[in-house]
């Protein structure tokens, strides 16, 4: 069966599978194509709990936002924002201040697609096209130039994107380049899959994507590793935790099973 065209942008190869369309898929979201759900099916079956992960991931994002907003942040950086679902950055924060600033970043043209659909009436968020591993195209684009003061501190945020630069990239440098360009004050919430946390099922789920023709290829790192991310930044209470065990305002931010809990660290650091 044909794929439906009318929400695919030109030039899409739906061949190709996309993380940010296969975590849409494992969201339980429609913009998908049969090779993203081909990769999520087979992640699924390896992993089981994986929908929980997600959905532990999209409550600690709001639960993340909202202590940011709590410490007077107003301006956000979302950095591989995703294809849009429930509870997104600027949702959860022009709920409490309308005049709240976002700035997504997404380099999948799907997600950037709707995106800007979402936000077509949004004069206080944006969506930049673009890769994160090219930090002077998202801090010089147009979008960011006008909705970001970077003489005020900003919340960047970096959920599930870290686990996709190889070591060879430098994922320390490139935050410290991200970290270097915002002013005193502001803040980095970071989640990354933790490699001394799970079974051997998931190093296999990770072979499915790195084996898929997706140019997205997963590089999973310790507690140590993912800890060194945040050089520059002083770790707010409790620290680099399991992403369940962040901060956790109610049953929905814990899954019953413990190891979900840990699937991801998580940790919201502030730059002095």
């Amino acid at each position: 069966m044909a794929e439906p065209q009318n929400w695919v942008p030109l030039g899409i190869d739906t061949n190709v599978p996309s993380m940010a369309r296969v975590y849409d898929y494992i969201l339980g979201g429609a913009h998908n194509f049969a090779a993203d759900r081909q990769v999520g099916s087979q992640i699924e079956k390896l992993v089981p709990g994986l929908p929980s992960v997600a959905r532990l991931n999209r409550r600690f994002l709001g639960r993340a936002v909202n202590f940011l907003m709590d410490q007077g942040i107003r301006q956000f950086l979302d950095i591989g924002s995703g294809i849009p679902t429930v509870a997104n950055v600027h949702e959860v924060a022009q709920e409490r201040d309308p005049a709240a600033r976002i700035v997504y970043v997404d380099k999948d043209p799907v997600a950037v697609a709707h995106s800007q659909l979402m936000l077509s009436d949004n004069e206080n968020a944006a969506i930049v096209q673009a890769d994160m591993r090219d930090p002077e195209a998202v801090l010089s684009s147009s979008e960011v130039g006008r909705l970001l003061n970077f003489d005020e501190p900003i919340g960047l945020l970096m959920l599930l994107m870290l686990h996709w630069v190889p070591d060879e990239d430098d994922p320390q440098k490139l935050v410290a380049t991200y970290r270097d360009a915002l002013p005193a004050g502001s803040f980095i919430v970071m989640t990354h899959v933790a490699k001394d946390q799970i079974g051997e099922n998931v190093g296999e789920a990770a072979e499915v994507v790195n084996r898929s023709k997706s140019a997205d290829q997963m590089y999973m790192r310790t507690h140590a590793q993912v800890n060194a991310l945040f050089d520059g930044f002083e770790l707010v209470e409790p620290g680099l935790v399991g992403c369940g065990e962040w901060r956790p305002d109610g049953p929905g931010d814990i899954a019953d099973d413990a190891s979900m809990n840990m699937f991801l660290y998580a940790g919201v650091g502030r730059k002095d």
